[in-house]
């Protein structure tokens, strides 16, 4: 037992000796893996992402692990595979906090070895223990699960309430208009999408025809809280002010962990007026420049602090890309002219690689070479582990279970990542499984589809009639996985 954890204690040791770094994990939404110039996209411009692969290393195995948003971020911050934890799909805006308090997550770790931590942008993943009022301070939340600070949005742009929250408060509530919010009965006086589509700035579909705000309908009703709502034209601005802000807020010598969550690119799409017509590809790519200018504003941050060189500073996104008619900004015609996820079949949503192989840079000027690029097979689910072992923090017993240190692929291009990775959609069933280049998709009505990744990347060729021992032996460790007992 002694020999078998020497490794992992000698480079825990290493990884101690030398100054943990500060770490910004930047999770964007609904960004696919051919949407940005350094990943082959050719009708918009992404200079800062395209500086932090030129300056880092850029992967091109990397997963979210699911093709949704929700039970992504649930794996993200707690190392465990979401769809071993009943309702973790896709959370309405008034869910409760979906990761319980004692539960270690990327953030209490961190926290644990003395890190300062923060986030700023999309939460999704519930608050409070009963639906959430969102007139009084609202708990559980992030600061109960390992962040100092914490400036979000509850769910998602297309979901009410529309209104960003500060540290368990609502921002610029007035009292005397109080929030309500339900996913249920219709409530409040005021007009819906579907009754009043002249009011929209955009057309939407019928899904998204309930409460109106900013002249954009949403996914649920809610009445009142008219001063905190929020206008989509500046939500980008806002976000990127309060995670700039966060970084001023550090001293050299304490390191601090950002997790900065962007709207952007996730319907509505609504850029603010200096990015639209920028691209060309209509809102959609417009979007992709305002996200990209989000990152090039922290990088400035980073480099004007004097905190760049020792910052492992990671871009992703939640799941693959998709071109969607949610809504009707007048674009919608060009936006299929970026093929959001580039040769790989699928979207957002699916178990095909265009749901979930996402791009991923990651960029340490300390540690990481220039210029490089990894096939390393790794997820998102993988952070806390890596994270951990890159600060020289030992993980809580029963911490992260369906996670493994990804650390060494991180700092060394040649270095392997995963064996085997499971993929999943929105909940439990279906699921994918990854051993090496072979994926195993399985259906619900139990067929499956197995693919050859290594000749066959955009998934053209079932070989599940072919292989058929391949598929059994795939299917077997997928068996194995789900029969794990939830930790």
């Amino acid at each position: 037992m002694k020999k078998s954890l020497l490794p992992a204690a000698l480079a825990l040791a290493a990884f101690a000796a030398a100054a943990p770094p500060n770490i910004v994990f930047i999770l964007s939404d609904d960004v696919g893996y051919g949407d940005l110039v350094c990943y082959g996209a050719t009708k918009v411009k992404t200079p800062n992402l395209d500086r932090l692969a030129r300056e880092g290393t850029r992967f091109t195995d990397a997963h979210s692990t699911a093709s949704v948003c929700t039970p992504t971020r649930f794996a993200f911050m707690s190392g465990r595979y979401a769809w071993r934890q009943a309702g973790t799909g896709i959370a309405a805006g008034n869910a409760t906090l979906l990761i319980k308090p004692s539960t270690p997550t990327v953030a209490s770790v961190l926290k644990q070895g003395g890190y300062a931590t923060g986030i700023v942008g999309k939460w999704h993943l519930g608050l409070g223990d009963t639906t959430p009022d969102f007139n009084k301070e609202i708990a559980p939340g992030p600061r109960e699960i390992g962040f100092d600070y914490s400036f979000i949005i509850p769910a998602t742009g297309d979901r009410t309430p529309c209104v960003f929250v500060e540290n368990g408060r609502v921002v610029g509530l007035d009292p005397s208009d109080p929030i309500e919010v339900s996913y249920g009965k219709r409530i409040g006086t005021d007009p819906t999408g579907l009754e009043r589509p002249d009011l929209l700035k955009i057309k939407a579909d019928q899904s998204h025809s309930q409460a109106i705000v900013n002249g954009v309908s949403r996914i649920g009703y809610m009445t009142g809280g008219k001063k905190a709502r929020w206008v989509d034209e500046d939500i980008a601005d806002t976000l990127t002010a309060k995670a700039v802000a966060f970084l001023e807020k550090q001293k050299a010598g304490r390191p601090f962990f950002l997790y900065l969550a962007p709207h952007d690119i996730h319907e509505p799409m609504v850029p603010h007026p200096r990015f639209r017509g920028t691209s060309q590809c209509g809102w959609r790519g417009d979007v992709i420049h305002q996200l990209d200018w989000t990152v090039g504003e922290v990088l400035g941050a980073l480099d004007r602090l004097g905190f760049a060189k020792d910052t492992l500073v990671i871009f992703t996104s939640d799941n693959g890309g998709a071109i969607k008619n949610t809504y009707d900004d007048g674009t919608n015609h060009l936006h299929a002219l970026q093929p959001p996820n580039g040769a790989l079949r699928g979207q957002k949503g699916t178990l095909y690689e265009g749901g979930h192989r996402v791009p991923f840079i990651a960029r340490w000027p300390a540690r990481i070479r220039a210029g490089t690029g990894s096939a390393a097979l790794m997820g998102h689910i993988d952070m806390m582990p890596t994270f951990a072992a890159l600060a020289g923090q030992a993980l809580p017993k029963g911490a992260a279970p369906d996670a493994i240190d990804v650390s060494k692929a991180l700092l060394d291009p040649k270095a392997k990542g995963r064996d085997t990775l499971v993929l999943q959609n929105n909940n439990q069933q279906p699921l994918a499984l990854r051993a090496g280049t072979w994926k195993l998709l399985t259906r619900p009505n139990g067929a499956s589809e197995l693919y050859d990744l290594a000749n066959d990347l955009a998934e053209t060729k079932n070989l599940a009639a072919s292989e058929p021992e391949r598929a059994k032996e795939l299917a077997a460790l997928l068996a194995t996985e789900r029969a794990k007992s939830a930790p």
